[in-house]
């Protein structure tokens, strides 16, 4: 019997017009952490799919061993009956159920077809308390936080008796803390004997908790490295990931800034439910013309709650403040309004917000600027598909052709189109909330020379981000925000991630 608890050998899988994996071979050893790196695109998901059944035996090319058995597994059902476990990027949680109702959805604690619900709650409970949540079994889930809700995830998968947990971009969506917590719940799942596989971009995550790492590149395994006997470093292994030395992360930028663009004065917002809970509270903020401006803040702060606020009061109650534009008050009371008035805003949740994923990336394209593509209020399909294949190229999207449906592509590219859409509406002020959020470090460094050539073509930029160091390398200014107030104000080339955390977390203001 072999050390390892997987192997995966001359996998191949093609869709219509993409070879998405080609003669993959991947091997796990038993109660490791190992991470699976690449590009978005590369195959990571893919490949993981494979093994979990969502894409079935007969769908691919190539062999699945777990624990020396061949497996051809026809649904995830029977992958999940073996033991193997995967936690997809975009969370399985169903808003209006409960914890509990959650965890055993499918897998009900039942006796003759009828709940037994005692059993479901204190079995709900015991999981909870083996992933650090003490929180009630029988709160609905749309009333917890992201990261509580990752938790219930894992706890959903321990449920099943998991024996290989398969967590894809597990911590893309959570702050430092919570992020943390998720990676030591990792290692005392590994002190018991679990084995996990680790997709991630968030390279420092997985450089210190990854005992072994396979890098995927272009549906091919480039290379696999263990940590213990091989010199293991973010920049090996971002050259394996994306072909190249990226020897600065953060591109230069030429920056010729202007005099103030853009301002938000006395800005007040309000819980849109419960409206007796003040959620922004007398903000004031200002971007100059050719400025990329950041807004730092923990989870639940208000960040994007002032940008959909400001967005055409896309969220909040009893809003109050004034918008500026070069010294002119504008009205930004709906979204048409706030486009009229040269505002685009960029949702952190792309495929909620920021996509129709059914549609071709043609249509998602125009999609803001019809006025753009249309002749006596008829569509000229001619300009559509000339506008559409420009901004392809002038955003290298990665996609057989522009007709290809926007779900089919990868992350990064999802936000190459998202910034195309709003890039065609030709707005002077650009609101970019978590923009690389979820993406590789290739794609994130031209989605920063994107974001660089608009600031030098003299357009005011916001950007929202969770990660400090992205912050700190593509921003000039950097405002800090807790509990919906302003609580710093300073220059990026004056911060650092000690004095933003500082002001993240006090209610303190520094000028910069």
């Amino acid at each position: 019997m072999s050390g390892f608890i997987l192997e995966m050998k001359h996998i191949t899988k093609t869709f219509p017009g993409v070879k998405a994996l080609d003669d993959v071979n991947l091997q796990v050893e038993q109660g490791s952490i190992h991470a699976l790196i690449g590009e978005n695109g590369a195959g990571k998901s893919t490949l993981m799919k494979v093994l979990s059944g969502v894409h079935p035996f007969g769908t691919y090319d190539g062999e699945i061993f777990y624990r020396d058995q061949l497996c051809e597994f026809k649904s995830i059902n029977e992958s999940e009956e073996k033991g193997i476990v995967i936690i997809h990027q975009e969370l399985a949680l169903i808003p209006e159920l409960s914890i509990a109702e959650n965890i055993f959805l499918g897998n009900e604690r039942a006796e003759r077809g009828i709940i037994n619900w005692n059993e479901t709650i204190l079995k709900t409970t015991e999981l909870l308390k083996k992933v650090g949540l003490n929180i009630n079994p029988q709160e609905k889930i749309k009333n917890i936080g992201v990261g509580q809700q990752q938790l219930v995830e894992i706890a959903k998968a321990l449920s099943k008796d998991v024996e290989l947990l398969i967590l894809d971009e597990p911590t893309a969506s959570l702050n430092e803390e919570d992020s943390a917590n998720l990676l030591r719940l990792l290692k005392e799942f590994q002190g018991q004997g679990m084995t996990s596989i680790l997709i991630s971009h968030k390279l420092k995550e997985l450089l210190s908790i990854s005992d072994h790492i396979t890098i995927l590149r272009d549906g091919q395994t480039v290379s696999s490295m263990s940590m213990e006997k091989d010199e293991v470093t973010e920049a090996k292994i971002i050259k394996g990931m994306v072909g190249r030395d990226l020897a600065n992360l953060y591109p230069e930028r030429n920056a010729e800034i202007g005099d103030i663009y853009f301002e938000v004065k006395d800005w007040n917002a309000f819980h849109p439910l419960d409206t007796g809970r003040q959620i922004l509270k007398d903000i004031h903020m200002n971007v100059r013309k050719g400025e990329v401006v950041g807004m730092a803040g923990l989870m639940g702060a208000g960040r994007t709650e002032f940008a959909m606020s400001v967005f055409g009061r896309s969220y909040g109650k009893k809003i109050t403040g004034t918008v500026y534009k070069e010294g002119k008050e504008i009205n930004v009371k709906t979204v048409d309004k706030a486009i009229d008035n040269g505002l685009a805003y960029v949702s952190e949740n792309r495929k909620e917000y920021g996509l129709i994923l059914m549609d071709s990336v043609r249509k998602n394209l125009t999609l803001a600027n019809l006025n753009s593509i249309t002749s006596k209020n008829l569509l000229d399909l001619h300009k559509e598909v000339k506008v559409a294949e420009d901004l392809r190229q002038k955003m290298n999207i990665k996609t057989p052709t522009i007709e290809q449906s926007t779900g089919n592509l990868s992350g990064g590219n999802q936000q190459k189109v998202v910034l195309g859409k709003w890039l065609n509406a030709e707005p002077e002020v650009l609101i970019l909330d978590e923009p690389t959020r979820g993406i590789d470090v290739g794609a994130k460094f031209e989605i920063y020379k994107i974001i660089n050539s608009l600031a030098e073509s003299g357009k005011s930029i916001i950007v929202i981000s969770s990660e400090l160091p992205e912050l700190l390398g593509i921003c000039d200014r950097i405002y800090t925000i807790n509990e919906g107030r302003i609580t710093g104000e300073i220059s990026a080339e004056e911060a650092d991630q000690e004095k933003l955390m500082t002001y993240m977390t006090e209610s303190g203001r520094e000028e910069a």
